[in-house]
């Protein structure tokens, strides 16, 4: 739990304090102003520990959020509330900055008792946030707001909601990792995604939102084998874990694999899940080097594109390392550009679009600096950075059902859309090292700057 949150400027001077349990005193508040904000050193850590009290901290601007905390808490789930704060106070009055802050001080204070209760987190959807912080209360008709659980009703929808038109924006974002050894084996791949929406729709309308057919939660231990285990599951996306928006229906989703809910007006995060079987890799990285004497390298990189050629991947970046003495370097690529910066010991190549099921090499000469003290040199994996209009998970939207019970609109008036989007986390292959005479070899014998 959170003991208290706090907003700095950059003299040191609290803007906002908002403590939730005892413990955190002013000594331990003014330590950490004297010891990050106002300290000559650059602070590499997020995490400050002072004086028993931990500190955790981000920066916008001319303004720092911290959390403080006495206890052993997840570091993560207290920066992803960090991140939220940011999110819906630049969603409230659009910039973060010592004016606004001071400004909006009333509704900044509104907003951490709703966000967070006795120090844990509970309410963090702008939109949601928006009618319990900014509803109305006049003194003829007082409005009594009552849980999910009780109405059904979604807090983040108004009855009194009218658009011209009805419309859904679906987007499914992910972002896949991947681990390769220079021999091809797949070391760890794993995928993340979340299923974004943004809501148009008049009235109290009810949602269903039908994935693949086939979708299994996390794998079953009763399988003896993965050779059987991905035999079963070749057309299957299997969810390692998944979290929903509060107003979706979890009985409905549990039994059917349908995912029932009542929308808030606007934009939320409708699903967020993790996957690492049967993804789908955009591309296939075959990195080697070969020594051609001391003081000559020769690095080649082949690409090859695993997806449909009529769908095209943008932002291509592929970094290449070099030794450290790298004295010139000569390259030469079928397609696309690839540049050496110096600066960072890497051979940068790059597409800005590139269609599927296409190969193509980037081949650089590489001259050495003779060097008295020396080491071998362990080339760092090639990174890979990309784009690709589809989901690597296998991810589907087979389905979109919206019905409205009072307005009763047909449901050829509602409006679609439905965008697939993967990306790059961190995609790395490992460099396979041959000799003068092409044969593969655990380490190299060609030395650099140690």
């Amino acid at each position: 739990m959170i003991g208290g949150l706090f907003i700095y400027n950059h003299d040191g001077e609290v803007l906002i304090s908002r403590s939730y349990r005892n413990g955190i005193g002013w000594n331990a508040i003014d330590a950490f102003r004297v010891t990050v904000i106002h300290s000559r050193l650059p602070v590499r850590s997020p995490v400050t520990y002072i004086a028993g009290t931990s500190f955790f901290h981000i920066r916008r601007a001319n303004v720092w959020l911290a959390a403080a905390t006495k206890h052993n808490i997840s570091a993560t789930m207290v920066f992803e509330v960090l991140y939220k704060m940011c999110d819906i106070m630049t969603d409230f009055f659009t910039k973060i900055n010592e004016e606004n802050v001071k400004k909006n001080f009333v509704l900044i204070y509104g907003l951490l008792d709703e966000i967070l209760d006795f120090g844990y987190p509970q309410h963090c959807g702008p939109e949601e946030l928006k009618n319990l912080v900014l509803q109305h209360e006049s003194k003829d008709e007082q409005t009594q707001t009552y849980s999910h659980e009780e109405t059904g009703h979604c807090l983040g929808r108004r009855d009194i909601v009218k658009y011209r038109r009805n419309e859904i924006y679906i987007d499914v974002l992910e972002s896949v990792n991947l681990l390769m050894s220079p021999r091809g084996q797949i070391l760890n791949v794993n995928v993340f995604g979340r299923v974004v929406m943004k809501c148009f729709l008049n009235g109290l309308p009810i949602c269903k939102l039908g994935i693949n057919e086939r979708t299994d939660i996390a794998l079953q231990e009763t399988e003896s084998s993965n050779e059987t285990r991905r035999r079963r599951r070749k057309k299957t996306v299997t969810i390692d874990h998944c979290s929903f928006h509060p107003c979706v229906r979890l009985l409905a989703f549990d039994t059917f694999r349908t995912i029932v809910f009542m929308p808030p007006d606007g934009q939320f995060e409708l699903m967020r899940y993790r996957t690492s079987l049967n993804v789908i890799l955009p591309f296939r990285l075959i990195p080697w080097v070969r020594e051609v004497n001391r003081t000559k390298v020769e690095i080649r990189v082949i690409i090859k594109c695993n997806f449909r050629p009529s769908l095209r991947a943008q932002k291509v970046e592929i970094r290449i390392p070099t030794p450290l003495n790298t004295s010139g370097v000569q390259i030469m690529c079928m397609k696309g550009k690839a540049k050496y910066k110096a600066s960072e010991n890497v051979i940068v190549w790059r597409f800005n679009k590139i269609a599927g099921l296409k190969v193509s090499q980037c081949s650089a000469d590489i001259d050495l600096l003779p060097m008295k003290e020396s080491k071998k040199w362990v080339q760092p994996p090639v990174s890979m950075s990309f784009e690709v209009p589809f989901a690597p998970s296998g991810m589907r939207i087979h389905y979109m059902n919206v019905s409205e019970a009072r307005l009763n609109y047909a449901e050829q008036e509602v409006i679609k859309w439905v965008r697939y989007h993967g990306q790059s986390g961190i995609y790395e292959t490992r460099c396979s090292y041959l000799d003068v005479n092409g044969r593969r070899k655990e380490e190299p014998d060609f030395c650099c700057h140690a």
